[in-house]
């Protein structure tokens, strides 16, 4: 299983969990307004998710930052816009985001290389 594949479904299976979960009215209104503010607006949903992506390094959560990755491909984001953005975040964020953009340029190449579904 591919790192990507392990990801996604890790994330699905506990995302599913915490959904099930009795009385998760507040789990389930943050998950309701992460997908709207990922949404088309003012800001497009492809420069919200850059922005999302900047975010999760400066905040060195791994994980965001794979998730992040994964929409700025399915949007298009192209090579060097990543690597600008993560200069941006690195800027930002100082060097202690250096090892996180090494797995994220790790996990940007595989999904680069990876088929189109």
């Amino acid at each position: 299983m591919s790192a990507i594949e392990e990801f996604n479904a890790y994330r699905e299976r506990m995302n599913q969990k915490m959904m099930d979960a009795p009385n998760n009215k507040i789990m389930k209104r943050i998950f309701s307004l992460d997908s709207l503010t990922y949404q088309d607006g003012a800001l497009d949903a492809k420069t919200k998710e850059m922005l999302g992506l900047v975010a999760s390094m400066v905040l060195r959560c791994d994980d965001c930052i794979k998730y992040h990755l994964i929409k700025c491909h399915e949007l298009g984001v192209t090579q060097e816009e990543i690597m600008e953005i993560f200069g941006v975040a690195n800027l930002v964020g100082g060097t202690i985001v250096i090892p996180h953009t090494r797995r994220g340029l790790e996990f940007w190449e595989e999904l680069s290389e990876a088929p189109k579904l």
